[in-house]
């Protein structure tokens, strides 16, 4: 009882000691404070780089290799189809673009995998999946260069249809599916990431603001204690202190909520029609191939020709729809959705996008993909009207022409009107990642000088109330 009874003279009984108790509790919760607000904005600038330097990068790059590997076997059927007999005959314009695209697809998979090899350090179900990955290329790039070197001899088109036929098998049996499980799990530890930063950043908002509240009532227990016991109005330096926690309270609120809508705005708004479209743009590229391998292969036709609707199907769902019944089905529902937007009666990555749209600007450049996405269709079925009147010739040149009004250039009209989308998503998950640092960087200095000028403030403002009692 003694020991309470001084300890309570010491630090209660007195009003000195009872203004000490109070300066020492304001001090330690606006240090708290600051600290608090120090740490969330350190964690959001490594969240920020995360995402930027690593969780988006990984995505992307796996979505690059399935594109890479769609565009690599597509060149290779068009350099076959373009090829002639051992160059006699040879579609000149289509053989050399294909060539050229070839080696570049081949370069930008060799990039992609040893991108992906780091990345997937630490995670031994990525490591196995490039580790396969990368044995399965090189089995699929012999089986390629068999098939280009068959072509090469006179008489060699059979020979190498049959190596042409392993490594398309190889391709979508193996590559392709490895390639898409690998963007999955990278976009699974993207949103992962993003998940678990949205909830710290709601969770420390909620202690900023009890911390705030908190100190704010210290503050203002305080002023009126001095008021009470001095028979003072106000004082000026702890009226100042607390001016200074308001703001400093206001300031880390908007840090914290800023934060959170710009990581909103940078992984839901943007990166994931980013993700959509990178997955659409692979699409396109093999349902384009599947056309050169209906071309180049008659034995298979009927299998390229379901495939190709599939994909079709992915890119632009259409319920019981078939090659035959597809366009005007497409023409039917882009005319409902011009006339009403959320009159949507397709699926497939098209609506994923559609569903999305964000930004200024996109939904224009979205239907203006979709308006050569279905040029694109119609010249499908020219090519096989071609080929079904027996002028094979003439479907081949149609669909491996590069002027004007032919399938190429429709398909590569296509993919720059997808590309302008894609760069308006990519351009705001930058400016989402710059944004958001720049939160950081430009309110937590300000926020945390605010609550030490309130600590100073507070000590300076009892200092010559204290003085009294010396």
């Amino acid at each position: 009882m003694a020991l309470r009874a001084a300890l309570r003279r010491r630090y209660w009984a007195t009003v000195p000691a009872r203004l000490r108790l109070l300066r020492a509790t304001t001090l330690l919760l606006a240090t708290v404070l600051a600290a608090l607000l120090t740490l969330a904005g350190l964690s959001v600038m490594g969240a920020w780089g995360s995402v930027a330097g690593r969780d988006a990068p990984r995505t992307t790059s796996a979505a690059d290799l399935d594109l890479a590997l769609n565009n690599m076997d597509a060149q290779a059927a068009n350099i076959l189809l373009a090829g002639g007999n051992a160059g006699k005959g040879r579609l000149q314009t289509p053989y050399t673009k294909a060539v050229v695209f070839y080696d570049g697809a081949r370069r930008e998979i060799s990039h992609d995998l040893r991108a992906l090899a780091v990345a997937a350090q630490g995670n031994r179900t990525d490591e196995k999946t490039v580790e396969n990955l990368t044995d399965d290329f090189a089995e699929y790039q012999e089986l390629i260069g068999r098939a280009l070197e068959n072509d090469g001899h006179a008489g060699g088109k059979g020979a190498a249809l049959v190596d042409y036929r392993g490594a398309t098998d190889l391709l979508q049996g193996k590559l392709l599916p490895a390639a898409r499980a690998l963007v999955s799990s990278n976009d699974k530890a993207f949103d992962a990431e993003y998940s678990s930063a949205r909830s710290a950043l709601s969770a420390r908002l909620i202690a900023v603001l009890a911390l705030g509240v908190l100190v704010l009532a210290v503050l203002g227990a305080l002023q009126w204690y001095l008021a009470r016991a001095f028979r003072r109005i106000l004082n000026p330096g702890v009226l100042a202190a607390t001016v200074c926690t308001l703001l400093a309270v206001i300031l880390g609120t908007q840090l914290l909520t800023s934060t959170s809508g710009h990581l909103r705005g940078a992984r839901r708004d943007a990166f994931d029609s980013v993700v959509a479209l990178s997955r659409t743009r692979a699409i396109a590229y093999d349902a384009n191939a599947d056309e050169s391998r209906y071309l180049l292969d008659p034995g298979r036709r009927d299998q390229y020709a379901a495939s190709f609707l599939t994909k079709s199907q992915q890119l632009y769902g259409l319920k019981g729809a078939t090659l035959t019944t597809y366009d005007s089905a497409l023409a039917t529902s882009r005319q409902a959705y011009e006339s009403d937007h959320r009159d949507l009666r397709f699926t497939g990555e098209f609506r994923r996008e559609l569903d999305n749209i964000t930004f200024p600007g996109e939904r224009a450049a979205a239907e203006r993909t979709v308006q050569s996405y279905a040029v694109y269709q119609l010249d499908d079925r020219r090519i096989r009207a071609l080929l079904a009147a027996g002028k094979a010739d003439q479907a081949v040149e149609f669909c491996m022409g590069w002027e004007p009004g032919t399938s190429n250039s429709h398909f590569g009209v296509w993919i720059a009107a997808l590309d302008k989308v894609t760069d308006i998503n990519r351009a705001h998950f930058a400016a989402s990642v710059e944004d958001g640092r720049s939160a950081v960087t430009g309110l937590l200095p300000g926020t945390d000088g605010l609550l030490f000028a309130a600590a100073a403030l507070t000590a300076l403002g009892l200092r010559p109330r204290l003085a009294e009692f010396r």
